[in-house]
């Protein structure tokens, strides 16, 4: 049992589906707390299940002061700015949509991965960019149309992008700090507890009031959210990583939106259209053209 646990198609399945209704679960936690402290609350909860286990196990907890700023750098960029933006992103847009656009993670990290850690990029992978890329054009072609400092559907699709960046630069964080051999459950601790309280930080610069929704469906998405989407699948997805590589590791994203639009399509009445439809299906494709599935059956 545990040797499936740790297996490589356990963590992908595992990644796939937690992920794939974190997106739906985000929705409830938009419209009373400031999206800061939605971060915050969730990532210092996360962190502190961390340390708890941590101390339970007796696993070390001390580092370098190198050691501290790479994970205070992950912190910044996977567990605040990232989350920061997706929440934002989908005050506008439905969590179907904020998800597919968040697949083009993937062709990120493949041009960062380049850019800085010289990794070759194969006409197979500027292929599946062009084609993900005109997917998520057509997707928003009508909002790109309509273009206008009014649009809130173009604002959300900028944002989720900006989100995707963030994002990126901090899968390039957790390669980087592979040199150091960092314990992902310790690692995860120390970014999660850093990120949350520079949300926290962000939020209180800006002037905004520091208030928690009292709600129960808050409170459910929040702790849902917490240990199965950010100990557990962040846990399982870094593991991923670094056992079969950043490319693909995050084969997880051709995935999740699977998951994410049949959730949106039976609880939020999404809506599909053709170009939605037909841009969905390049952005898989795209995704496809770029990874190998042979890597799934690693142990």
């Amino acid at each position: 049992m545990v040797k499936l646990l740790n297996s490589t198609l356990f963590l992908y399945i595992f990644t796939v589906l937690v992920w794939g209704s974190t997106w739906f679960t985000i929705e409830y936690q938009l419209g009373v707390v400031p999206h800061e402290y939605s971060s915050f609350y969730r990532f210092i909860s996360a962190s502190l299940i961390l340390f708890v286990y941590c101390l339970y196990k007796k696993l070390n907890l001390k580092f370098s002061l190198k050691h501290h700023f790479w994970m205070l750098l992950l912190g910044l960029t996977l567990f605040c700015l990232n989350y920061i933006m997706v929440y934002e992103a989908q005050e506008h847009l439905t969590s179907a949509m904020a998800s597919v656009i968040f697949s083009a993670i993937l062709i990120v990290n493949i041009f960062n991965s380049w850019l800085f850690f010289r990794t070759p990029i194969s006409k197979e992978v500027i292929i599946g960019a062009v084609i993900g890329l005109t997917g998520i054009v057509l997707i928003f072609w009508k909002d790109i149309g309509d273009f206008s400092f009014e649009n809130k559907t173009l604002y959300g699709l900028v944002i989720s992008l900006l989100g995707v960046l963030a994002a990126s630069i901090g899968n390039m964080v957790s390669v980087q700090t592979q040199k150091y051999q960092l314990p992902v459950m310790q690692m995860n601790a120390y970014a999660m507890g850093y990120g949350a309280l520079l949300s926290l930080l962000i939020g209180l610069v800006q002037g905004k009031a520091l208030i928690y929704d009292t709600a129960t469906s808050y409170s459910i998405s929040m702790i849902y959210l917490s240990l199965f989407g950010s100990v557990l699948a962040f846990g399982a997805y870094l593991t991923l990583l670094r056992r079969i590589g950043i490319h693909k590791a995050t084969y997880v994203v051709v995935m999740f939106p699977a998951v994410a639009l049949i959730i949106s399509t039976f609880f939020e009445d999404f809506v599909w259209t053709w170009p939605i439809a037909i841009g969905i299906i390049l952005i898989g494709i795209g995704n496809l053209f770029v990874v190998n599935r042979k890597d799934l059956s690693k142990k």
